[in-house]
């Protein structure tokens, strides 16, 4: 069971540490620190996220400002009270942690193994772009879970449309930032940064009465039919992008 919660949660970064190590918290004499990474998109565009490490992991490792790194690890999420109320906080969890040799077509890779906990919520831009918002929530050890805010587009957003809150979703994709600005009064408005994960490829689980698994799968090229794979799905966890490997 232990195996199985590691596999349904994986996310492979690599990008530039752009913050010192900060002190978070304590947690059985182990302590974790925190600090930023800035992970370049295809377009000329990058991601700022949020890494959590344990002091155990960082060894003599020097993690300062400036140098290339690969995270592999977990994305997790809690709640903070800021400001008066309840936010959802994401954050890197790294598993292991390495000096970046050779940076790689996709630098941005997650893959999320999870149920939706609030029904998908479609729309269109102005421009007619179609987009669905959905929460994820993915198991974790010791009865927890991690809620994690997706975003669908286009065909995947329209497939989005035929999903039902305890639907059991399979998801690829890259976690990403996003500044927005909020008005705090009539004269006052602050800059934050959302966290999501931008979804490329997704696919439907269910099983049947013979407890098969029944995967339907939608990605940009297009929605697939309903097909039955008898076939072990553990070999998706194990899937290859752009000749790097999520572990």
């Amino acid at each position: 069971m232990m195996d199985n919660l590691m596999l349904n949660n994986k996310i492979y970064l690599e990008g530039k540490v752009v913050s010192e190590l900060k002190f978070s918290h304590e947690m059985y004499g182990e302590g974790f620190y925190t600090f930023n990474i800035e992970v370049p998109r295809l377009s000329e565009s990058k991601d700022v996220l949020f890494i959590t490490i344990s002091e155990r992991l960082i060894g003599g490792m020097n993690i300062i400002p400036g140098i290339d790194i690969v995270v592999e690890g977990q994305l997790r999420s809690y709640n903070k009270f800021v400001d008066g109320a309840n936010r959802l906080i994401l954050t890197v969890f790294a598993r292991n942690i390495s000096l970046c040799k050779e940076k790689s077509k996709n630098p941005n890779q997650i893959f999320l193994d999870g149920f939706i906990c609030k029904e998908p919520i479609y729309r269109t831009t102005p421009f007619g772009r179609e987009i669905s918002d959905m929460l994820l929530a993915v198991n974790r050890a010791y009865n927890k879970s991690d809620y994690i805010p997706t975003i669908a587009w286009g065909r995947n957003s329209r497939f989005c449309k035929s999903l039902k809150v305890s639907d059991n979703i399979r998801i690829w994709g890259r976690l990403q930032s996003r500044e927005y600005q909020k008005k705090i009064s009539d004269t006052e408005v602050v800059k934050k940064v959302a966290y999501e994960v931008s979804i490329s490829k997704m696919e439907k689980v269910n099983k049947n009465d013979n407890d098969e698994e029944c995967v339907k799968k939608a990605d940009d090229k297009g929605e697939e039919n309903l097909k039955e794979a008898k076939e072990e799905q553990k070999n998706n966890f194990n899937e290859n992008v752009e000749g790097k490997r999520i572990s």
